[in-house]
């Protein structure tokens, strides 16, 4: 397998973004040396941890409470050593959601009341056959 970095998310829980941190292609001396930023200012209190059994990197992304606001707020992880970017992960809450998920649902609404509708005319027409 070639050489890459592959970041995956494992779940949000309690203010704290986990994932899995894995590296293909190299021995097992390599190091992440991982930075998350918000907004291009650093994020305090990433962890890092080795696990050895599964032969990954566990990361823990406390999310500040004073970053959650209205709208989406979009995390980004990095690795410097590496220079590369591994993944992101966004928070969306508020009035902004709200809106999205009320035309979202109006949308669908529409479409099933059309959908019913050719449902409707297909039975009546295939019922006179």
């Amino acid at each position: 397998m070639s050489d890459k970095i592959v970041l995956t998310k494992l779940r949000l829980v309690e203010g704290v973004w986990h994932g899995s941190l894995k590296h293909y292609g190299r021995d097992g001396t390599w190091k992440p040396n991982i930075e998350v930023t918000y907004l291009d200012f650093p994020v305090d209190g990433v962890e890092v941890l080795e696990d050895r059994v599964e032969e990954c990197w566990h990361v823990s992304v406390p999310i500040p409470v004073d970053r959650i606001a209205d709208g989406v707020q979009t995390f980004v992880i990095r690795d410097r050593r590496e220079d590369m970017l591994l993944g992101s992960f966004s928070i969306v809450a508020g009035d902004a959601l709200a809106e999205d998920i009320r035309a979202e649902l109006s949308l669908l609404r529409a479409e099933l009341d059309m959908l019913k509708k050719a449902f409707r005319r297909h039975c009546v027409e295939t019922s006179g056959s």
